[in-house]
């Protein structure tokens, strides 16, 4: 009996090396002919909304550990992998990261428990497609956070409602507060608020310290721009035990509104500006056989064959290849993550911020002084006045420039929004003022009105937001 059980067992696994032979040889032939005629593969691309999440929040408030716990739930990740990260946490005394170690790979971000870099991964729902971009919580890797979120359509703001962290991290100092701003900045339109840890032995699923989250974070919100009722959603959830993260929850009696997943389903479809001239910011590029570039499409259509030029040096460049996520396409419209082969450049000549556009006359513009309206947020305390001379990073789309305030040019009444005749010397935190900058390089600029993406940006200072801003004008205009 034994023997014969070897046998079979053998025979079996025969049997299944000869379909894994054979799966790839059929996959081929589908591609070999999808390659033949262009319309094939059009059709054939997942037609689902695509979407990017970004989480953001304060350190510990358990934004890694909630992207590995959707991704556990929705598949992604098999039980023998959670099983040795079970191990891997149990190893280091931290049993209830093994969630976070689906997103934080390297041992640097495991040791500390810290998420360093922005953690990238993909799940679907029935109807549409995510990208989630694990942004870093901690003060340091502020720029990080920057890049992962210009690339966002949807910003999650991980709250911790556990006593005395959640007012940690709204409180001066804290990080909830600077994310949800930049956030804004950065075209981050729609907001779920997720108040996690809900299970803890401080909080047990009460509604009382859900509702004191929820009526504190409201107003600073609003004082961000998002408008509470329409683009803020409030989402109680516990990460580590999956509670209201992919199914409905009932138990506390008093949780009525649909869980995590059910609400970024539920969400307005986004703009996407597939007919404008493309934009499409590069964040990073590496060689591969070839140049290869990644950022997120912001506005237009961009196709296997186009002939484009890189902003601002103006190298035309032709484009061979296009992935979405890992699978290649003909064809990216507006709002999705690409991942590009040009020709005729090389990644030397390519540096993070410039910007793939059409030729001629539809090129993106390049330019070393604009006029902008800047929000002065919160002045460093032994710069606390804001005047011409004022020297700051600026961060728009994926570029960061040293710039230098040439003058300021009126200051805009919070209530009315009118402009002063007279242009003040300098202004303190909280004022809202125009002003001329100057950057040292050219940047890839638009005016807010013509494209919102290209129109934003930070200034940040000696590691914090300072201001936050919009492009009014283009003083020196790219001939």
């Amino acid at each position: 009996a034994a023997a014969r059980g070897a046998a079979v067992a053998a025979v079996a696994a025969v049997a299944a090396a000869a379909a894994v032979e054979a799966a790839p040889a059929a996959a081929a032939e589908p591609e070999a002919a999808a390659g033949k005629s262009e319309p094939a593969k059009d059709e054939a691309r997942d037609e689902r909304e695509h979407l990017n999440l970004v989480f953001i929040g304060h350190v510990d408030a358990g934004k890694s550990t909630f992207c590995g716990q959707i991704l556990y739930q929705t598949n992604q990740v098999d039980a023998r992998t959670i099983e040795k990260y079970q191990a891997e946490a149990k190893e280091k005394n931290r049993d209830s990261w093994f969630l976070a170690f689906i997103m934080d790979t390297n041992e640097e971000e495991r040791a500390k428990g810290k998420t360093v870099e922005v953690g990238r991964a993909h799940f679907d729902s029935e109807k549409k497609r995510y990208t989630i971009l694990d942004a870093p919580g901690h003060k340091n890797y502020v720029p990080n956070m920057i890049a992962g979120a210009c690339q966002a359509d949807v910003g999650v703001l991980v709250i911790s409602a556990r006593k005395g962290e959640f007012e940690t991290g709204f409180e001066r100092g804290g990080q909830t507060r600077e994310h949800a701003l930049l956030a804004k900045t950065l075209g981050v339109r729609l907001l779920v608020v997720v108040i996690n840890k809900m299970d803890d032995p401080t909080v047990k699923w009460s509604k009382e310290r859900f509702e004191e989250c929820k009526d504190k974070l409201s107003p600073f919100l609003k004082g961000c721009g998002y408008n509470v009722k329409k683009d803020v959603v409030f989402v109680p959830i516990s990460a580590l035990t999956a509670a209201n993260v992919i199914a409905p929850f009932s138990e506390p009696g008093w949780i009525d509104g649909p869980c995590f997943l059910e609400v970024l389903d539920q969400l307005p479809a986004c703009e996407r500006n597939r007919d404008s001239a493309l934009r499409l910011p590069i964040l990073s590029k590496y060689k591969d056989m070839g140049t290869i570039v990644e950022g997120k499409v912001e506005q237009g259509t961009i196709r296997v064959g186009d002939k484009l030029c890189v902003m601002p040096n103006r190298v035309t460049v032709e484009v061979l290849q296009l992935w979405l996520d890992q699978e290649e396409v003909s064809y990216l419209i507006g709002g999705e993550n690409a991942r590009v082969k040009l020709k005729d450049i090389s990644d030397e000549d390519i540096m993070p911020g410039f910007v793939v556009a059409p030729r001629g006359g539809l090129a993106c513009p390049a330019v070393k002084l604009f006029e902008a309206q800047i929000r002065i947020v919160e002045l460093l305390e032994h710069k606390s006045i804001f005047s011409a001379g004022y020297t700051a990073i600026l961060h728009v789309h994926a570029s960061a420039e040293e710039s230098t305030i040439v003058r300021l040019t009126s200051s805009i009444d919070k209530k009315t929004g009118q402009r002063s005749k007279k242009p003040p010397m300098f202004v303190k935190s909280g004022a809202i003022v125009t002003c001329v900058i100057e950057v040292e390089q050219s940047v890839c600029l638009e005016p807010f009105e013509q494209c919102p993406q290209m129109g934003r940006f930070t200034l940040r200072d000696e590691g914090s937001t300072i201001g936050i801003g919009k492009v009014l004008a283009l003083l020196d205009e790219a001939k």
